[in-house]
């Protein structure tokens, strides 16, 4: 019996991601990234069903069988929303055997954060952070890399995944977390097709959503 993954024509890599007041969904045809699709949504009164819903909208059943790999955003986000793309993600990954990556809301928004304020020139480590209501910050440690054998091409690395802490470190640059529904989306794209060659079918049980924090903080 052949895996779902060299069986398919047309492969789509498939993005789920949610922020803390929408959620969206991508799809990329063949590393295209002139193919992207986008669906993006703010959060209404009955966000378990409406996500399905759509969802289906976005990307018929039929058009589920051509997907050859899934990444989600776990947070730190909206809780609520969080747990429901994973479940979502993780039970079309089981579905159709397609393997499923998993990325932190930080480290999409990373490359994006380190660009605008030049710390790629740097080469430095910086935090992202998001305040709490309460007291303290979820925050991350993000690491440039610069690739000579790839023309200087550069990426992150996610040093630190996020969590909860009192104090920002003030040794090295912080920033505030800032979401981009579109430009994390194309992101979580970009970090599936980087790693189109790791394949484990069993990857959606690992995948669970990360909220360093109880959901009534």
């Amino acid at each position: 019996m052949q895996h779902h993954l060299t069986q398919i024509s047309n492969p789509l890599t498939l993005a789920i991601h949610s922020t803390d007041n929408s959620f969206g969904f991508a799809y990329r045809k063949k590393s295209n990234i002139e193919s992207d699709n986008f669906f993006i949504k703010k959060f209404d009164n009955d966000l378990c069903n409406n996500l399905i819903v759509d969802f289906n909208k976005f990307i018929p059943k039929e058009n589920l069988q051509r997907v050859k790999k899934i990444s989600v955003s776990i947070g730190p986000a909206n809780f609520n929303a969080s747990r429901l793309i994973v479940v979502l993600a993780r039970t079309i990954s089981q579905q159709i055997n397609c393997p499923l990556e998993s990325f932190s809301s930080f480290e999409l928004m990373s490359k994006r954060i380190a660009l605008k304020n030049n710390i790629y020139k740097k080469n430095k480590s910086f935090w992202i952070y998001k305040k709490l209501k309460r007291k303290g910050f979820i925050a991350g440690k993000y690491e440039v890399c610069i690739s000579e054998k790839e023309n200087r091409k550069l990426s992150l690395r996610e040093k630190v995944i996020p969590k909860v802490v009192q104090e920002l470190a003030n040794k090295e640059p912080n920033f505030q977390a800032n979401f981009n529904d579109k430009e994390d989306l194309k992101e979580l794209l970009n970090l599936s097709n980087k790693n189109l060659e790791i394949v484990n079918f069993n990857s959606w049980q690992k995948v669970l959503p990360l909220y360093p924090i109880s959901p009534i903080n």
